[in-house]
């Protein structure tokens, strides 16, 4: 965060920020049509933790802005749903060596979700794993900060 060029950390908040703001704008006014209506944004596991990249601070505001979504949205009956998920087996993951999440379980996940009115969504066991430790001290999150 200290060293990467801003304009790489701006292109992150671009996407994953704004991009969430651009089309929540952009289909709110369609979504108040209906008597009920749902919007779905897909944020990360990494909303809650970081590792020093840009990426995590984009996915960390696009959380914050799904919650000032769901109270904007709120009184024109669209629940805003959050899905966390950690790696996903897709292209922009076929590098990463790590257990991933199969995408049709995580678009039945997201299907029931929507249906039940829920507000979020912990596709994988990392994902729930990572978000029982937001309760505890921060030292959960970062051990490297404990006192040796």
């Amino acid at each position: 965060m200290l060293e990467a060029p801003l304009s790489d950390i701006r292109e992150e908040l671009e996407t994953n920020l704004f991009g969430i703001i651009r089309v929540a704008r952009a289909f709110a006014p369609v979504l108040a049509e209906q008597p009920q209506s749902s919007m779905v944004n897909v944020l990360s596991a990494l909303s809650w933790v970081s590792f020093g990249r840009g990426y995590e601070i984009s996915k960390a505001a696009a959380w914050s802005a799904t919650n000032a979504l769901r109270l904007a949205l709120r009184g024109q009956g669209t629940i805003v749903t959050a899905l966390h998920v950690g790696y996903m087996d897709t292209d922009m993951t076929a590098g990463v060596d790590a257990a991933k999440a199969d995408p049709r379980d995580v678009a039945r996940l997201t299907a029931e979700a929507i249906i039940a009115g829920r507000f979020e969504i912990l596709a994988d066991d990392p994902t729930r794993a990572l978000k029982s430790l937001l309760s505890k001290d921060v030292t959960a999150l970062y051990a490297q900060l404990a006192p040796a």
